[in-house]
């Protein structure tokens, strides 16, 4: 894996060094002091990631004479939401102080010093507490702003510690929500492929190869990430890295992120669980997704689409000023409104470009089916997965109606422009029969009703 990491560091655009290991706390103060030489540094961390790592970080800065000005804790309790809000406290706190950032947190605290030190135009380092999501080594910040959540641009950090015995003794709802987010790489990876297959987007071997190449054995021992073993965790936190750095390297989310993540943004967008005690984090969120998509998956596949009549699909399928209306009639907020129809409009295909993706799907399917089928884990073995490591894998668990998670199907599709499984079927107009499918008798959603 080392080796993995070392090669994905090579293709990073921002990130220079990545240290992990068992007891590596001790290496931060000569990183910093090697990347960054005479430059001041500010821990940034909340109360319990400072009991956690703050101190020992602090320490090895010291001890490698780097120059340092009192660190920047937030509360431990609530902890701090990635709110921009945020951003902008530790921004103007930053802004007088020639100081660079050494956060010392997971997704949320990370998320907000990324911001912020971009905002100053400066590097930052990132102390890992927690494998919770990919964005360690990840461009890009999820941030509530105007009102919903939203990836605002800006780097990715100069350097990534994570030390994995911190990582393995994590709350067992960070490490449920790392699973959620790294299982989510397997129906995210078939849709690169479908994409790859169809000529909308080219799929780049080695930054395939840094997500997906160590993706199974991460996800081999859900038992030992439950229960905090250090081994188990050593797969999980380096496959999240891994990921980051493949969305450097490929200055894009493809490599990591699908249509499952579509249905997480689309909730976060909403503000799904942004109220609950804690917040619902990220990857709780894409685990449901996952499980969501490979069921669909699975019905896909029983299609046997190398014999779709491409004519009727073309004939059939909606112009845009007749698309339109139906998007602006499946409930949108304003807000959201206008990002589903830009997006929507931006991958809406010419009647040439759709008749020649329909051919091309129709003659290689084999082909095609065969690459998706061993790609794919069951859905039944996703759900097994997240529900041992106490993961999310119904959506009752998080307060969603069967109408609205029905809806989502659809609605995911709308925001992103990523071409995606959804809008294979879309395309095709299979999708709402497979959609049907997954939950009428038999199908995947009918076998595990809602609670009355």
């Amino acid at each position: 894996m080392t080796t993995l990491i070392e090669r994905a560091v090579e293709r990073a655009s921002d990130t220079r060094a990545i240290v992990v290991g068992v007891d590596v706390l001790a290496r931060v103060g000569p990183l910093v002091a090697e990347l960054l030489p005479g430059r001041t540094a500010i821990v940034v961390a909340d109360e319990t990631t400072w009991a956690v790592a703050g101190e020992a970080t602090t320490t090895s800065l010291q001890a490698a004479g780097v120059p340092l000005v009192d660190p920047f804790v937030f509360d431990g309790t609530p902890p701090p939401y990635a709110g921009y809000e945020n951003v902008e406290r530790l921004r103007d706190h930053l802004a007088p102080l020639d100081a660079i950032v050494v956060v010392v947190g997971s997704g949320t605290l990370g998320d907000i010093a990324k911001r912020a030190s971009s905002e100053l135009d400066r590097p930052y380092v990132c102390v890992a507490t927690a494998p919770s999501m990919d964005g360690y080594a990840a461009f890009g910040a999820s941030i509530a702003k105007d009102g919903y959540k939203q990836t605002l641009s800006c780097p990715a950090p100069i350097a990534v510690v994570a030390d994995h015995r911190i990582l393995a003794a994590a709350p067992g709802r960070m490490i449920a929500s790392g699973v959620g987010d790294l299982v989510e790489k397997l129906p995210g990876g078939a849709d690169w492929i479908l994409a790859d297959a169809l000529g909308v987007e080219p799929l780049d071997a080695d930054v395939w190869a840094l997500v997906q190449e160590p993706l199974r054995d991460a996800l081999a021992d859900p038992e030992g990430l439950r229960d905090g073993v250090v081994e188990a965790t050593v797969g999980l936190a380096d496959g999240l890295v891994l990921s980051g750095l493949a969305m450097q390297a490929h200055a894009s989310s493809r490599p990591a992120s699908g249509a499952g993540h579509q249905c997480s943004h689309l909730w976060e967008m909403e503000g799904l669980g942004v109220h609950d005690d804690p917040p619902l984090s990220h990857g709780l969120k894409v685990g449901l997704g996952t499980i969501m998509l490979t069921a669909l998956y699975e019905e896909a596949l029983r299609h046997d689409l190398g014999a779709l009549d491409v004519d009727a699909a073309v004939a059939a399928f909606p112009e845009w000023p007749e698309l339109e209306p139906r998007i602006r009639a499946e409930g949108f907020s304003p807000e959201l409104l206008a990002a589903a129809l830009a997006q929507s409009h931006a991958k809406h295909p010419t009647p040439g470009d759709l008749r020649r993706r329909l051919e091309t799907l129709r003659d290689g399917w084999p082909a095609i089916a065969e690459r998706l089928r061993a790609q794919l884990l069951p859905a039944v073995e996703v759900e097994r997965i997240l529900a041992t490591v106490g993961a999310v894998t119904h959506p009752s668990q998080i307060g969603l109606t069967p109408e609205r998670f029905r809806a989502t199907y659809t609605r995911a599709m709308r925001i992103r422009s990523r071409y995606t499984l959804l809008d294979v079927l879309h395309e095709a107009g299979l999708l709402d029969a497979c959609i049907d499918r997954v939950f009428a008798p038999g199908g995947f959603w009918a076998e595990r009703p809602f609670p009355a």
